[in-house]
C-alpha cells in the first residue's frame, strides 16, 4: 500500500513538471487526483472537538490519517504535550468507541527523562493501561522502523511516537516516508517532540502545546469550589495548519465527559491562604533558661595600635 501511494505521487509530480515544461497547465483530472492525495479531503476522516473556531481552523477537524506533531517548547512542558496527546486518544476512543490498543514508541533519552506513563494518570483520559504497548528502542531508528511497522499493521488505533529536540537523523526524508505509510494505512500517527524547534516536516499539523492554571471545580449549583484543582488546562497553539496564522486556544479536558471545552477566563481565584494556626496568637515567653555559653577561653590580644 505504501510503495503504491508513493508511486502514484511520483506520477503526478512528473505529469505536473512536464506540463509546465511543455508551457501548458495541468490536465484537469491529474490536478484533482493530486488534490485529493495531498490535501485527503476525499474520504478522510477526522477528529472534531465540537469548538466551532478551532474545527474551522483544521478544516473540520483533526486528520486521522497522517502525522499530527504535538510540540513542547522544553522538558518542562512535557508533561502537558503528554497529557494532550493521551486526551486526543481518549477523544477517538469515545467517539469511534474503538476498543484496540494504541502504541507508545519512546526513545531512551525521553525515557530516562521522564520515566514511562503512569497507569493511574492514564485511565483518567479513558484509556485501559492494559491496552497500551510501550516499547523504548534505543537507537532512533528502530523506533522509526517500529512505526512504519505499527502503521502499516493497522493494529492499533493510534500510534505516538515520542522524541526529543531535532535530531539529524529524523528529517523531513524520514518524516515523508512516514507520512505516506500513515495516509496508505489510515492510521494516525502522534509524533510527540519535547524540546524541539520547529522545522520542515510531512506533518499535517503542528501544535506547540503548553500547560495552563486548572480552573477551580464547578459545584452542582453551578457555583466554583474556592481553593480546589479542576479539570487539566492547556494552551495550545496552532503553528502549522490550513489556517495561513497560527492561532491559539485554551482548551479544558474533562475526564467524566471524555471532551473538550473552551476553558473560561480564570480570573482572580478564590483561593485563600489560611495562617498555620487561627487561634489566638501565643504570648510570649519569659523567664527561659539562659542560651549555653560558647565555649573556650577568651584570650586579650594587644592592639597594634
Amino acid at each position: 500500500m505504501a510503495h503504491a501511494a508513493a508511486a502514484q505521487e511520483k506520477l503526478f509530480a512528473l505529469r505536473e513538471q512536464i506540463a509546465r515544461l511543455e508551457g501548458r497547465s495541468l490536465p484537469a483530472m491529474a490536478a484533482a487526483k493530486m488534490e485529493s492525495f495531498v490535501s485527503g479531503s476525499s474520504g478522510e476522516e477526522r477528529l472534531s472537538f465540537d469548538i466551532p473556531a478551532l474545527d474551522d481552523a483544521l478544516s473540520g477537524g483533526l486528520p486521522l490519517d497522517c502525522i499530527t506533531e504535538i510540540r513542547s517548547g522544553s522538558f518542562s512542558d512535557a508533561g502537558a504535550a503528554t497529557g494532550f496527546s493521551f486526551s486526543l486518544v481518549g477523544l477517538m476512543k469515545a467517539r469511534k468507541a474503538a476498543a484496540g490498543p494504541m502504541l507508545w514508541i519512546a526513545d531512551s533519552f525521553s525515557s530516562g527523562e521522564m520515566g514511562i506513563p503512569y497507569a493511574g494518570g492514564i485511565r483518567q483520559f479513558g484509556i485501559d493501561p492494559r491496552a497500551i504497548f510501550h516499547a523504548s528502542p534505543r537507537r532512533l531508528e528502530d523506533a522509526l522502523w517500529l512505526a512504519e511497522g505499527a502503521l502499516e499493521s493497522k493494529a492499533f488505533i493510534a500510534t505516538i511516537l515520542e522524541v526529543h529536540g531535532n535530531p539529524k537523523s529524523f528529517g523531513l526524508a524520514e518524516s515523508r516516508r512516514l507520512s505516506l505509510r500513515a495516509k496508505a494505512a489510515g492510521q494516525p500517527l502522534f509524533l510527540l517532540r519535547h524540546a524541539g524547534e520547529e522545522e520542515a516536516s510531512s506533518a499535517s499539523v503542528r501544535l506547540l502545546v503548553e500547560p495552563a492554571p486548572a480552573l477551580e471545580r464547578s459545584l452542582p449549583d453551578g457555583s466554583m469550589l474556592g481553593g480546589s484543582i479542576g479539570h487539566p488546562v492547556f494552551n495550545i497553539t496552532l503553528e502549522k495548519s490550513r489556517n495561513p496564522a497560527p492561532l491559539s486556544f485554551r482548551l479544558e479536558w474533562n475526564l467524566d465527559d471524555r471532551q473538550f471545552h473552551l476553558a473560561r477566563d480564570p480570573g482572580k481565584s478564590s483561593f485563600h491562604k489560611w495562617p498555620a494556626h487561627s487561634g489566638a496568637s501565643l504570648s510570649a515567653s519569659a523567664d527561659r533558661q539562659d542560651r549555653p555559653k560558647a565555649v573556650g577561653a577568651v584570650v586579650a590580644f594587644e592592639r597594634a595600635s
